[in-house]
């Protein structure tokens, strides 16, 4: 029995979300950033991934900065910097996982 029949899935919500080594936090709240990047990181690592890249947008950089405490005291993080230009630059960080 599908969850699907008992559960249906909204309008406009995919069916299904493919997973990759970028996420795009705009939409989200500061306060939402240490939970989100965490599960980021976790999903790469059950994919084996060892690069990504996190896009913060450059705004203010409140969500950048948060990005940064996370990843700071990351147990699987070896580094993070600024994008280059052609990913994002200063509004997105690219993160080397072990």
């Amino acid at each position: 029995m599908s969850l699907k029949n008992h559960f249906p899935i909204p309008e406009g919500i995919p069916d299904k979300i493919e997973v990759t080594d970028v996420l795009d936090l705009h939409g989200f709240f500061p306060e939402q950033i240490e939970e989100v990047v965490n599960a980021f990181i976790e999903n790469a690592r059950t994919l084996q991934l060892k690069q990504l890249r996190i896009i913060h947008g450059k705004g203010k950089s409140r969500l950048k900065w948060e990005v940064h405490q996370v990843l700071e005291n990351h147990k699987d993080v070896v580094s993070f910097s600024d994008a280059s230009p052609s990913s994002g630059g200063w509004g997105a960080t690219i993160v080397e996982l072990k």
